[in-house]
């Protein structure tokens, strides 16, 4: 997704509460990762109230990720968003202001009472506060909305809680796309999502053995480590270099049929009509389907036989009739 120019401009960034003076605004708070569909119903019911109330919206997210930092070695855990992408997702749906509130153990026990008065009434002056459905507040999550419409009548505010969006039967949450994607079940998560999921990067220099095989790639390295990289295999995917779209087929994996020292997971897509060098360039690829699990070939001509296979089942994913 790109931002127009003007919403970049409309948003003001805070990288701390306490920069933010706010004249009774609309509010909400958040980790929003993926800012999807669900995070999407919250921002636009921001921008109806703000547009009654002839005030701004403000957009409370917390980074880093609560659980990287309560639980960093719990295992593997990506992100569907670095916080640029958050940026650049609630940006798109023109919210007046973005408090980036930095995520702390110290932060993790302050009470839910004690949180609610010291940031959002103190600081934010919140006049009507928006959550999520599932949405908790405080020290072990005891913020609850029950308690949190009993708290907000003592500080004189008002708050309402947005329903849960729906796709495929499951309500969409952060944590039901993480493991859509990791599944490779790519299409039900870009539902949820509301688009395409994406990686941004850079173009590397690889051992070229596509260009050999007649499917040069653009070998790319994801420019945050915590992104999350979708399952193993083949994608039909679109790339976007210097503003413009490109389609292209994909592969996620260890690329067994070469014979190297040491197999590192790679993310390398063929773009289809393409030959400018790029290497060293910026780069995003956006996951349409998933289209094949990985595999090992006894030979470079079965390899080869197999990825004129795959272009012809992307182009179809592409042009379906």
């Amino acid at each position: 997704m790109q931002i127009s120019e003007r919403s970049r401009f409309l948003l003001r960034i805070y990288n701390d509460i306490s920069g933010f003076r706010g004249d009774h605004p609309v509010a909400t708070i958040g980790i929003f990762d993926g800012v999807h569909r669900g995070h999407v119903k919250i921002l636009r019911r921001l921008k109806e109230l703000a547009s009654t109330y002839h005030s701004e919206t403000v957009v409370i997210t917390l980074w880093p990720h609560p659980r990287t930092v309560l639980n960093p070695g719990s295992g593997r855990f990506g992100l569907l968003t670095t916080l640029d992408e958050k940026v650049e997702l609630i940006a798109a749906h023109e919210m007046d202001n973005l408090v980036i509130l930095p995520f702390t153990k110290e932060l993790s026990n302050l009470p839910f009472n004690a949180f609610i008065r010291d940031y959002l009434v103190q600081k934010v002056h919140v006049k009507h506060l928006v959550t999520g459905y599932n949405h908790h507040f405080g020290k072990d999550r005891k913020g609850s909305y029950e308690n949190l419409k009993k708290i907000s009548r003592k500080y004189g505010f008002l708050t309402e809680r947005m329903g849960p969006v729906i796709v495929q039967e499951n309500r969409v949450s952060s944590s039901g796309i993480r493991h859509m994607i990791e599944e490779g079940r790519i299409k039900t998560a870009n539902e949820a999502l509301g688009y395409k999921y994406f990686i941004n990067g850079t173009v590397i220099r690889g051992n070229r053995m596509g260009h050999q095989l007649g499917f040069p790639t653009a070998n790319i390295k994801p420019g945050e480590s915590g992104k999350l990289i979708p399952l193993n295999g083949v994608y039909a995917a679109t790339t976007r270099i210097h503003g413009k779209l490109y389609r292209g087929m994909l592969n996620i994996g260890i690329r067994p049929t070469i014979a190297m020292q040491r197999h590192e997971q790679t993310i390398e897509v063929h773009i289809f009509d393409f030959e400018a060098d790029i290497y060293d360039q910026p780069i995003q690829v956006q996951f349409h389907e998933w289209m094949r699990c990985e595999r090992k070939f006894s030979t470079l001509e079965e390899l080869k036989e197999q990825l004129e296979t795959d272009k012809k089942e992307v182009l179809k994913h592409f042009n379906p009739n």
